[in-house]
């Protein structure tokens, strides 16, 4: 079973840059798709990005598509995602979390392992 830990949020200026990190423990990081997905004070938890296990594929949002870039090392047991220009509504609790059927997903439900969260605020 993998563990997951966020960190990198933090308060950001609208059109800012952060890059999110997510560290995985676990022998099964290698053979599980990875996502990320936020929450708004609000709303539901919704879909950010995906990426396959083997790195090869990727999936966005829309709301993010151009902006957001996700990223995984195998060597590192990490993923991470790269947030450019971001907007005050992408303020929200972003997750990291795994599909252990390693495929691409942006489905809540698929998702089994998940991390803690890290806040991420964007405001002048």
């Amino acid at each position: 079973q993998v563990q997951l830990v966020e960190s990198g949020g933090g308060l950001v200026q609208p059109g800012g840059s952060l890059r999110l990190s997510c560290a995985a423990s676990g022998r099964t990081f290698s053979t599980s798709a990875m996502g990320w997905f936020r929450q708004a004070p609000g709303k539901e938890r919704e879909f950010v990005a995906a990426i396959s296990r083997t790195a090869i594929s990727t999936d966005y949002a829309d709301s993010v598509k151009g902006r957001f870039t996700i990223s995984r090392d195998h060597f590192r047991n990490t993923v991470s995602l790269q947030m450019n220009s971001l907007k005050p509504e992408d303020t929200a609790v972003y997750y990291c979390a795994a599909n252990g059927r390693g495929y691409l997903s942006s489905l809540y439900a698929e998702y089994d392992v998940w991390g803690q969260g890290t806040q991420v605020t964007v405001s002048s």
